[in-house]
């Protein structure tokens, strides 16, 4: 992914208006990221932590989604797999609910997958960050053909909610 500006990332979110998203939090330490080896750019919104932003660029330009987690209710912390790079995680995956673009999600319409709780699919992926014993399982495909499948997760992720 290349380096994004706070400029670019908040006229890229597509499921929040441009007050929400000049308003939003966004990290401070965007030329720290290590943008080689992310697919999408994630991060939890200090000020609320049920909030969630991920960006990443679709179509060659930045595309940004506002996401939110639902209150886990007790005995939920069971073992479950990242919907988009398909690791385990011992303490739960949550469901991260997006409110779909346009009119729709003005109405309330959303959509829904369940994603690593610290956003670091792409760390994940490529080894960088390890969640623990048996959270990769095994698997033929070569690192490259898992990156191309947690894009193509997250893809049509988003095309739900941009539909």
């Amino acid at each position: 992914m290349r380096p994004l500006t706070e400029q670019e990332i908040r006229a890229a979110f597509v499921n929040r208006t441009k007050g929400e998203a000049k308003r939003l939090a966004v990290p401070r330490d965007l030329a720290d990221q290590p943008w080689d080896d992310l697919d999408y750019l994630g991060w939890r919104d200090p000020r609320a932590p049920d909030l969630a932003y991920l960006v990443t660029e679709l179509d060659g330009r930045p595309t940004a989604v506002a996401l939110r987690r639902p209150s886990p209710t007790p005995g939920q912390r069971r073992r479950s797999m990242c919907s988009i790079c398909l690791t385990t995680h011992s303490g739960g995956v949550p469901l991260m609910v997006a409110p779909r673009a346009g009119k729709a999600g003005q109405q309330g319409s959303s959509v829904g997958t369940y994603l690593c709780d610290d956003l670091s699919c792409s760390l994940y992926v490529r080894g960088r960050k390890d969640a623990g014993m048996g959270a990769r399982l095994p698997e033929s495909l070569t690192q490259e053909e898992k990156i191309q499948r947690t894009v193509a997760n997250l893809a049509a992720f988003l095309a739900k909610v941009t539909t």
